[in-house]
């Protein structure tokens, strides 16, 4: 009896190695499924950033001028599977399926951020909603981060009985030199993008009982400019240390007071689990549904408002006294995440 078939290649894509969120859980996924024994090919226009140390041995890379041309390369490659990392990348699997027809290979989606956007305006979100309608249509199945997530994701998609829950894969510590860091600090990890809203952290800083608690930001993007410019004109010179993208955070946040993370929306905010993962206590923004369900407990962290200036205020001065107590490490989600995807693919192929 000859054995079940399987999705021994998959094929993944993305548009550079700058640094986000989904790029990084998408290498850490195609590492698990590499060390599976699977084939993984990466279609990536520019290979270049700071995540391209963090490419696992045995990916197989090709490099077209845009992602316009991934059908071409499915066509070529012919994969048994296809993974479309994040919400940003959806546009490039519809296409995918649009050239391709019944000759595309199944194609699972990951939600990296909430359906409902607090960026978009009343004729965005509308707009958006279509859209998000329309992924049914092109995609085979849909994964969310978490329950919350998924049952949003489920309806804003109409894929109802067509998602999964699958937690990103886990951070891992990477060898590497710590910088130079203060003894006690507010800690922000995340791209400077105005998704991530960091004026809101910087404004708070000479508002805070301890007018001598530094912030260090790692990260880097568009932003850094007009934040700068921020922190030039709010005296905090000084106070607010951009120290760039890092490698490895985890290290740092272990070294941290409270990490804050003030985004007007996330989809499911992996800094808050990693910080969480080595004992230190987060303030967020309800920027996602699945931030309550991270940050499920008072003596892990604080959750306000996005626009709740006076609560951020309070939550930092509450996490910064000398009395807060340091928590016991929340273990991360995820160690089976890449088997689990792969079982998904393979569920796919085989119908």
């Amino acid at each position: 009896m000859s054995e079940p078939p399987t999705a021994q290649h998959i094929l993944t894509y993305a548009e550079d190695l700058r640094g986000g969120g989904v790029e990084r859980a998408q290498l850490r996924l195609a590492r698990g499924w590499l060390a599976a024994g699977r084939r993984v090919t990466l279609a990536i226009e520019d290979i270049s950033g700071p995540l391209a140390a963090e490419l696992p041995d045995g990916l197989e890379i090709v490099a077209p001028s845009r992602l316009l041309a991934l059908p071409g390369v499915v066509r070529r490659l012919a994969p048994d599977g296809i993974f479309c990392p994040g919400n940003f990348y959806t546009g490039i699997a519809a296409w995918t399926r649009l050239r391709l027809g019944k000759a595309c290979p199944p194609i699972v989606a990951k939600m990296s951020n909430a359906p409902a956007r607090a960026d978009h305006g009343r004729l965005m979100h509308a707009a958006h909603q279509v859209w998000l309608a329309r992924h049914g249509g092109f995609l085979d199945h849909l994964v969310a981060m978490t329950p919350a997530t998924a049952d949003e994701a489920a309806l804003a998609t109409r894929m109802v009985g067509r998602t999964s829950v699958i937690p990103n894969p886990p951070a891992v510590a990477i060898p590497g030199a710590l910088p130079d860091l203060p003894a006690r600090f507010i800690l922000g990890v995340g791209r400077l993008e105005p998704q991530k809203r960091w004026d809101r952290l910087i404004a708070a800083l000479p508002l805070l009982a301890d007018l001598t608690i530094p912030l260090v930001i790692l990260g880097e993007g568009r932003e850094r400019g007009a934040i700068e410019a921020q922190i030039h004109a709010l005296g905090l010179g000084g106070r607010v240390l951009l120290l760039g993208h890092s490698t490895d955070p985890l290290p740092v946040m272990a070294r941290a007071t409270v990490l804050a993370l003030t985004s007007e929306y996330e989809g499911v905010p992996g800094v808050l689990r990693e910080a969480l993962s080595v004992g230190t206590p987060v303030i967020s923004t309800d920027s996602s549904a699945a931030v309550v369900e991270i940050v499920d407990r008072p003596d892990r962290g604080t959750v306000v408002a996005r626009d709740d200036a006076a609560g951020l205020i309070a939550a930092l001065d509450a996490w910064l006294a000398p009395t807060a107590q340091r928590l016991e490490p929340v273990p991360q989600p995820g160690a089976d995440s890449a088997d689990r995807y792969l079982a998904l693919f393979d569920q796919l192929v085989r119908r």
